[in-house]
């Protein structure tokens, strides 16, 4: 029996060789014209990789919009890496500028992926294997000017660059502005390429844009652009690939759309007011999945933006959130809401996916209009909370500071489910919510974070909320005190098991 598992053992690592030796790594090449951070140098798979830069929130500082954009000394560079492989695993070598004291403290997250990074403090070098193509970021000593790696699959080239309907984006600068595709139009946006500008689409249908590249709305002034991606009324949309840099507002947007998809795409330098991630309104048969996300308000989110009981009536409904990494510098990391404008939210599920850093809350239900919200689940979420976090604080006026101790043991809350009319509604009528699942909730640290449910009254109430496994730094809870639940009079049928 011995001899039998070792010879499996040798047997399983001549396959993962032989998988090795035959997977394929490729690395852009960063046009003249972009810059490169300074702080790391780095090598995929042995390929020296660019390191590119962002612009990300430095703070957890936020307004109501007052007519001009945030002051960039609320803000921070930052590096990130990308790359395409077919290969199972990925070895990393980073090379930094930083001192002894931050390559001991060196993190790589999400930690649900269990990667130790080996310091060389000789060399100033961090190695370390990154699995399944699996983005992460590595923090020195915390989460400032950190460096994130965001691989791809392979993606195939187009064949003929000169078909019709293809617009093809090759390594180098361009600067198209909006780009207002047609039913059925391809865009690929090659490894290398930095396309300045946004996608859009409105009561079109069969459009994929993909590739490993770039498309950065930098130039643009906040709405001048109306963010990254944008579709209106549109129908079988893939967007499979992309780094969105620096949205001027929202950086994808969906608003009554049907079969709708999008993977493998990656956020980053989102730090603008309004920086929302992906933002699902009034859609059905949505698939997000595979995806990197940083941003600086809310990331993936479902709304309702119809007008009232007299406009269109289309639900959000059918739409998963699955194997993706989130971020959240300012709001919510998950959410419904706060503008549910529709007759129905159902079938929404949230899986398998890591929020690595939010600072207001990490999954919630922010019920502000009529809509009716049932079957709901947030399963196998894994979130991570530092022993000390920053405060999220609204700036009230241009000469406000940030005070970085204003609340030494702020936690953001796990769950919230709340009722109630915001400066974001516009339904005269508010609604319900009835059957939300929290699932398999893994919280990783020392924190136990608190949970809130709040129904409006009698006739808007939230029923139905089922906590099942969630632990919290290793240990289930199985009571509401351990949870840290508080909830109000118009809640009913809360277990926790």
């Amino acid at each position: 029996m011995f001899m039998k598992r070792i010879l499996c053992c040798l047997l399983a690592l001549l396959f993962a060789a032989a998988c090795r030796a035959n997977a394929e790594t490729v690395v852009p090449a960063a046009p003249d014209s972009e810059a490169i951070y300074p702080d790391f140098e780095v090598w995929v798979d042995g390929k020296p990789t660019p390191v590119w830069q962002c612009r990300v929130s430095a703070i957890p500082f936020n307004r109501i919009w007052p007519g001009y954009q945030r002051s960039l000394d609320q803000t921070e560079l930052a590096g990130f890496a990308t790359w395409e492989t077919d290969a199972a695993a990925t070895e990393v070598v980073v090379k930094t500028t930083r001192g002894a004291d931050a390559l001991q403290a060196a993190v790589v997250r999400p930690q649900s992926l269990g990667v130790t990074p080996k310091i060389d403090s000789e060399k100033n070098e961090i190695s370390f294997t990154v699995p399944n193509g699996s983005p992460v970021v590595l923090e020195l000593g915390g989460f400032h000017n950190c460096l994130h790696l965001l691989p791809f699959p392979i993606y195939k080239r187009p064949k003929d660059l000169n078909a019709p309907n293809l617009r093809y984006f090759g390594p180098g600068v361009h600067r198209p502005g909006r780009i207002e595709v047609k039913s059925g139009d391809e865009i690929f946006i090659d490894a290398g390429a930095v396309v300045y500008g946004g996608v859009h689409g409105q009561n079109v249908e069969n459009v994929k844009i993909s590739g490993p590249g770039i498309l950065d709305a930098a130039p643009f002034e906040r709405g001048e652009l109306g963010g990254v991606f944008r579709f209106t009324d549109c129908k079988n949309i893939t967007i499979d690939g992309i780094v969105q840099r620096d949205t001027d507002v929202w950086s994808t947007t969906f608003i009554r759309c049907d079969d709708m998809t999008v993977r493998n795409t990656k956020l980053v330098g989102l730090w603008r007011y309004n920086a929302d991630g992906i933002d699902v309104c009034n859609c059905e048969r949505v698939l997000v999945e595979n995806s990197f996300l940083r941003t600086f308000d809310d990331g993936l989110v479902v709304k309702g933006v119809d007008g009232g009981v007299e406009g269109p009536q289309k639900p959000s409904k059918d739409i998963t959130f699955r194997k993706n990494v989130v971020w959240c510098d300012w709001g919510r990391a998950m959410e419904l809401g706060a503008e549910t404008r529709a007759p129905e939210f159902a079938n929404i599920r949230f899986e398998d996916s890591d929020i690595i850093r939010t600072t207001h809350i990490a999954t919630d239900i922010q019920h502000g209009d009529r809509a009716k919200i049932h079957g709901v689940v947030f399963e196998n979420i894994r979130v991570e909370f530092d022993d000390k976090i920053p405060t999220p604080i609204y700036q009230n006026s241009d000469d406000q500071v940030y005070d970085p101790n204003a609340d030494p043991n702020y936690c953001p809350a796990l769950a919230v489910i709340v009722i109630n009319s915001t400066h974001y509604s516009h339904d005269k009528e508010n609604g319900t919510v009835d059957g939300v699942i929290f699932k398999d909730i893994q919280v990783y640290g020392t924190r136990t974070p608190p949970v809130s449910l709040t129904g409006l009254d009698a006739d808007h109430m939230a029923k139905d909320v089922l906590f099942e496994n969630v632990q919290l730094g290793g240990r289930r809870i199985t009571s509401p005190e351990g949870l840290n639940l508080s909830k109000n009079a118009f809640v009913e049928n809360v277990q926790v098991k």
